[in-house]
């Protein structure tokens, strides 16, 4: 926070450090962007700086509610989100083989994106209400596993395996946090290898290659595993110090697909290298140690594992498309948030950070009146 004898109040009690990160990681994906497209704002860069600031608004915007006003507001907004991810299967569209996006107008909006904060608020509201004598009991985790398990179902029919994956992520997060016993977690991911083979089976055919390239990327490396193979090459070729802005020859040369969008992070590397790349990591890894702070100061129980669960869907964020793109996780289609072009990370994210202003705002004004 920056005092009120430098800019005046209201805006000196937003955090500026935290605001100053979020533009930094957002330049840093606006100018690969534009590299990208062979040093030109279309069709990325432009849009995507529209994007940011309009939904860096609406944080900023939102940092201002109360917490009661969150509380009340977890309930109506899951049950909302959870209609739209039915409507879907009823009303969507389909594009690139997938049923994810429903059609308002000219605004195509992915219902399953407003999950990810939804599951966390609704999670820490019932944690938030339920006794603690009964955190170890079973009524604390079938109502969760109902409230997390149906729309994550909802969203792997779409088929849409990245999300549902990050929405388990999330919600198995918040439980974790909330209390819930360590052996719960592990039985189920023992129960989770068991079936398997069976969910395997189950998936479609486009999911299974993705695994079994992940597996064996050299198998099909001008197939199924060419993506994570020019990645590679991409990350390796860059070195230390890059090849130099706007020199990248896997982005510019086609050969890196996907280059604006899941593998931004390899197009940046190539371009900036692993000095670059770790810049871009330390700066994450601000954000992220802010949002714990913003937990591990919270003076409510909603506003601990709330905060906590909205920094985990960061987390997972930066991190599942980091391993995504070096090769140590399946491609499931997971941006990386502020980096990668398209609105729907970026207002995830600029929605979490929003909630987490509020909350830390809360801690301060609470600190003030006890002082």
């Amino acid at each position: 926070m920056i005092s009120s004898a430098i800019i005046p109040q209201p805006l000196a009690k937003l955090p500026w450090r935290l605001i100053f990160l979020v533009i930094a990681i957002g330049s840093i994906g606006l100018l690969t962007l534009y590299s990208a497209a062979g040093a030109s704002i279309h069709p990325w860069a432009l849009k995507q700086a529209i994007v940011i600031l309009i939904f860096l608004s609406i944080a900023l915007s939102m940092s201002w509610l109360r917490e009661s006003t969150i509380k009340s507001a977890a309930l109506p907004l899951y049950i909302a989100v959870f209609m739209l991810l039915v409507a879907v299967e009823m009303l969507g569209f389909v594009s690139k083989g997938a049923q994810r996006w429903l059609e308002l107008g000219p605004i195509k909006l992915q219902p399953s994106e407003f999950m990810k904060p939804a599951i966390v608020l609704i999670l820490a509201r019932f944690y938030d209400l339920l006794p603690p004598s009964a955190i170890k009991s079973w009524r604390a985790i079938w109502p969760a596993a109902l409230l997390l398990g149906i729309p994550a179902a909802l969203i792997m029919i779409q088929p849409d395996m990245g999300t549902a994956l990050m929405v388990i992520l999330i919600g198995a997060s918040v439980m974790f946090i909330a209390g819930i016993p360590w052996w719960i977690f592990a039985g189920g991911g023992a129960a989770l290898a068991v079936a398997a083979p069976l969910a395997f089976a189950m998936m479609h055919d486009y999911q299974r290659k993705r695994v079994l390239i992940f597996l064996n990327p050299e198998s099909d490396p001008l197939g199924a595993g060419y993506h994570v193979t020019q990645s590679k090459i991409a990350i390796g070729s860059g070195g230390i110090f890059g090849k130099g802005y706007l020199q990248g020859s896997q982005s510019h040369l086609d050969y890196l697909p996907e280059g604006h969008t899941d593998f931004v992070f390899a197009t940046m590397v190539e371009e900036w290298g692993l000095i670059g790349g770790v810049v871009l990591i330390v700066a994450f890894a601000l954000v992220i140690r802010w949002g714990m702070k913003v937990s591990m100061n919270a003076r409510t129980r909603f506003s601990q594992v709330a905060a906590a669960g909205l920094t985990a869907t960061i987390f997972f964020y930066v991190s599942i498309n980091l391993m995504m793109v070096m090769g140590l996780a399946p491609v499931v289609g997971v941006p990386l948030p502020l980096v990668s072009y398209g609105g729907s990370a970026v207002m995830t994210m600029m929605l979490s950070l929003g909630l987490l202003m509020s909350l830390e705002r809360q801690q301060r004004t609470q600190s003030r009146v006890l002082s």
